[in-house]
C-alpha cells in the first residue's frame, strides 16, 4: 500500500521547465525519500531469502534440463524475455532443411554442368572430325592407311554383296518351290477324288495321284533342306558379317578422330613456343596419344575378326553347299532314299505338316 501510494504521488508530479527547456529545482520531499528507502530494504531482504531457497532447491534437485530457458534481461527479468528451447528446435530443424534443399540444389548443378561439359567435348570432336574429313576429300589433308587391312575390308564388302545376292536367289527358289509342292499336293488330292468319280479311268488317275504325293513328299523334303541352307546363309551375312563390318565401321571412325587430332597436334608444333602455345600442345598431345591408342585397339580387333570370319565362312559354306548339292541331285533323281540320308546326315528335323499353323487354343 506504501508502494501505491508513492507510485501515484510520483506519477502526480509536475516538473517545471523554465524558459531554456531546464527542469526547474523542485521542493525536497522528506516523505518520499524515506519511502523510497524502506522500500529499498524489504526488497532486499525478499530477495536474498528467495535467491537463498532457489539455491538450495538447485543443489538438492539438480538442474531440469528438459525445461531449459533463455533468459533475456539478466537473472530475474520479466517472463517476456524468456525464450523456449523447443522455438530453438524449430530453427534448427528449418535450418537443416534449408541445407539440404541446397545440397539437392548444388548437385542439380553439377549434373547440369557436367552435361554441359559433355556437350562441349562432343561438339569440339565433332567439328574436328568434319574438319579432317573435309580435307580429305579435298585433297588437302592427310590420310593414315593400312593398305592390306584396306584390302581385306573391302573383300569382305564384295563377298557380302554377293552373298546377299546368293540369299536372295535362293529365298526365291524356296519360294518358287513351295507353290510347286503345293500344286502338286492340290492336283494329287484332285486326280484322287476323278479315281473314285471316273470308273473307266479309276487306275489312270490312281497312279497319277499316288505319283503326285510322292513328288509332293519329296518335295517338302528338299524344302527341308533349302530352307537350312537359306537360314545358314542368312546367319552368315546378316549377324557375323555384319558384326564385323560394326567393327571397321569403328575402326574407322576411330582412324578418323586420331587423324584430326593428328593434324591439330601437327598445326599447334608449327606455331608459337610461349607458355600459352606450350599448354595446348601438351593437351593436344595427351588427346593425340589417347586417340592413338583406340586406333590401334580396334585395328588389331579388325584384323582378328576378318582372320575368325574367314575361318566361319569357309567352314559354314563348305557344309552349306555340299547340303544343297546333294539334296537337289536326290530330289531331281527321284532318289527318295538318298535325299533322307542326305537330311539325317545334316541332323535337319522336318516339321510335321500344319505345324506353322497355330493351335484352336493360340487362336482363341
Amino acid at each position: 500500500m506504501m508502494t501505491d501510494s508513492i507510485m501515484s504521488k510520483a506519477a502526480t508530479m509536475e516538473i517545471p521547465i523554465n524558459s531554456n527547456g531546464d527542469t526547474g529545482t523542485l521542493p525536497e520531499d522528506d516523505s518520499l525519500e524515506q519511502a523510497a528507502k524502506l522500500q529499498w530494504s524489504l526488497d532486499e531482504r525478499v530477495g536474498s531469502s528467495r535467491g537463498t531457497r532457489d539455491l538450495q532447491q538447485v543443489m538438492v534437485s539438480g538442474p531440469n534440463l528438459n525445461e531449459t530457458s533463455i533468459v533475456s534481461g539478466g537473472y530475474g527479468g520479466t517472463a517476456e524475455g524468456i525464450i523456449p528451447t523447443n522455438s530453438i528446435k524449430g530453427s534448427n530443424m528449418h535450418h537443416s532443411s534449408s541445407s539440404s534443399s541446397m545440397t539437392a540444389e548444388e548437385a542439380t548443378r553439377g549434373v547440369a554442368v557436367e552435361k554441359l561439359e559433355t556437350v562441349k567435348k562432343w561438339g569440339l570432336n565433332t567439328y574436328k572430325c568434319t574438319k579432317q574429313m573435309l580435307s580429305e576429300r579435298f585433297g588437302r589433308g592427310s590420310r593414315t592407311v593400312d593398305l592390306e587391312l584396306e584390302a581385306q575390308i573391302e573383300v569382305l564388302r564384295d563377298t557380302k554383296r554377293k552373298y546377299e545376292n546368293v540369299l536372295r536367289l535362293a529365298r526365291a527358289l524356296t519360294n518358287h518351290f513351295y507353290n510347286m509342292v503345293q500344286t502338286q499336293h492340290a492336283l494329287g488330292d484332285t486326280f484322287a477324288d476323278l479315281s473314285q468319280k471316273s470308273p473307266e479311268l479309276r487306275d489312270e488317275f490312281g497312279y497319277n495321284a499316288e505319283t503326285q504325293k510322292l513328288l509332293c513328299k519329296n518335295g517338302e523334303t528338299l524344302l527341308g533342306a533349302i530352307n537350312f541352307f537359306v537360314s545358314s546363309i542368312n546367319t552368315l551375312v546378316n549377324k557375323t558379317m555384319e558384326d564385323t563390318l560394326m567393327t571397321i565401321k569403328m575402326y574407322e571412325n576411330a582412324r578418323l578422330e586420331f587423324d584430326a587430332y593428328r593434324s591439330d597436334l601437327e598445326e599447334l608444333s608449327l606455331g608459337p613456343r610461349d607458355a600459352v602455345a606450350m599448354a595446348r600442345i601438351d593437351a593436344a598431345q595427351q588427346q593425340y596419344q589417347i586417340h592413338k591408342d583406340k586406333y590401334e585397339r580396334l585395328r588389331s580387333d579388325v584384323t582378328i575378326k576378318l582372320k575368325f570370319l574367314e575361318e566361319n565362312k569357309v567352314k559354314v559354306m563348305h557344309k552349306q553347299l555340299l547340303l544343297f548339292h546333294n539334296a537337289i541331285s536326290a530330289y531331281f533323281a527321284g532318289n527318295q532314299q538318298q535325299l533322307e540320308q542326305t537330311l539325317k546326315q545334316f541332323n535337319i528335323k522336318l516339321r510335321p505338316p500344319g505345324a506353322d499353323k497355330p493351335s484352336w487354343l493360340e487362336e482363341q
